[in-house]
């Protein structure tokens, strides 16, 4: 049967645009945690790749609801952006505690953490390119979802290490509270990963 009105694909632009922007903060999430002494112009650096996620989710929003048909359904594409957005949210919330929290040199399961992070958003960055035409999506959400478990050990690790080791209280604190919100910012990338599948699974 031929489509009288056709499905509106830049859907699939505007998230490729998202999931790059998201890669880009993690490397640069990556970047500020191995090299200390340029935390304060990365955390800079940040604020605008946080800004800019926050443009690409509004205008993805604003299409929504400007789109008659759209590619898969709508709830799908409201969660996708929502979701990813919120990768993006808690990577954010790394630099603000390192401003916060006056951490001039973060351990380094921090770093871990971040590098399974961006390694997750390489991975969400590759099951989004490849949406459209719905091929072996399902097997990148999968690595995702492995990375998950990995961040999970590395940062129970961390903070058992940190309440053997360390004496001062607040120190304590502030670097749990650090390697809880980069934990956090993995299960938001598998929370993508799972919207992704969905859509997938739907459309199969």
């Amino acid at each position: 049967m031929v489509r009288l009105i056709p499905r509106e694909t830049k859907f699939f632009d505007m998230f490729a645009e998202v999931s790059n922007n998201l890669t880009a903060g993690a490397n640069l999430l990556l970047h500020m945690l191995r090299h200390h002494e340029e935390i304060p112009s990365a955390v800079e650096k940040f604020r605008a790749i946080e800004h800019r996620g926050d443009d690409m989710t509004h205008a993805i929003l604003t299409k929504l609801n400007q789109t008659f048909i759209t590619p898969f359904d709508r709830e799908d594409i409201h969660r996708l952006a929502a979701s990813l957005d919120d990768v993006l949210d808690f990577m954010n919330s790394a630099p603000v505690r390192l401003v916060m929290y006056n951490i001039s040199a973060p351990p380094p399961p921090a770093a871990e953490l971040a590098q399974l992070i961006l390694q997750q958003t390489k991975e969400l960055a590759q099951a989004v390119s490849l949406l459209e035409k719905n091929q072996h999506v399902l097997e990148h959400c999968a690595e995702v979802n492995r990375l998950e478990n990995e961040a999970d050990l590395v940062s129970r690790k961390a903070i058992a290490q940190l309440f053997d080791e360390e004496k001062n209280p607040i120190t304590l604190i502030k670097m749990k509270e650090l390697f809880e919100v980069l934990e956090t910012a993995t299960d938001k990338a598998e929370d993508a990963a799972n919207v992704l599948e969905t859509v997938v699974l739907k459309s199969a």
